[in-house]
């Protein structure tokens, strides 16, 4: 018993050795707003991994999870989360729930998080996460992300975690005046762009951040032989 106590303070020594680590490479990249760092050292990405890669969770990498699916870089969540200007007085509408960890991020600085996700394997396991850490800011549904959360609109903030062939316009469309949509964009992962895009007098202006590889943005719901899907469900 107290050498298996004694493993487990190592090793979350270790861990929070490696997370010490990583916001200094942040801040070394550029990520300067301190609310964006702090939620990063506030959320133990450790929980949003595999048990194989949870050594790794605070190495600058992006790392498989199920589904075919990755929990992005750390610099990337950063990037994105920053750009997103995301304030506590903001709802967000995430597209692409995953692992549940930039979520986490997310709830630690807007007033509420609507997150869409696809894969129902994924939805449940982030679900449970999310309430293991206490943050009951989080609305979360199964469904098409690419057609967003019509109920929602319009949005304050948007951020999708999948690259979109082209600018999705249904998301543009139901951005609040000065809303912001952050999105990477590119048919192919060797030309994808993170992009900001803002509502602006009655137009849209286009910021290129910063080129990206993301999983492709996929239209639809994955169907379970003989199953149902109710892509409706609050």
């Amino acid at each position: 018993m107290a050498e298996s106590a004694k493993a487990d303070a190592a090793r979350e020594t270790g861990l929070l050795q490696k997370k010490l680590r990583l916001l200094m490479e942040l801040r070394g990249a550029g990520i300067a707003d301190p609310r964006v760092l702090g939620a990063i050292e506030k959320t133990p990405r450790e929980r949003f991994v595999p048990a194989a890669f949870a050594d790794r969770a605070y190495e600058n990498v992006a790392l498989p999870i199920d589904e075919g699916q990755t929990i992005s870089q750390p610099y990337v969540v950063a990037l994105m989360t920053e750009a997103l200007l995301a304030g506590e007085r903001h709802n967000v509408l995430e597209i692409g729930t995953g692992s549940g960890y930039q979520t986490a991020i997310l709830a630690r600085l807007a007033r509420r998080v609507f997150s869409i996700e696809r894969h129902r394997e994924l939805l449940r396991a982030a679900e449970r996460r999310l309430e293991g850490l206490g943050l009951h800011n989080v609305v979360c549904r199964l469904g098409d992300g690419a057609k967003g959360w019509p109920e929602q609109r319009p949005y304050d903030r948007v951020i999708v975690t999948a690259a979109a062939p082209q600018i999705p316009q249904a998301l543009c469309d139901g951005l609040a005046p000065g809303g912001v949509l952050v999105v990477p964009v590119g048919a192919h992962h060797r030309d994808q762009q993170l992009l900001r895009i803002r509502r602006i007098d009655g137009g849209f202006s286009t910021e290129e951040l910063a080129p990206v590889r993301f999983v492709p943005l996929i239209e639809g719901v994955p169907r379970a032989l003989g199953t149902k899907v109710d892509t409706n469900r609050p």
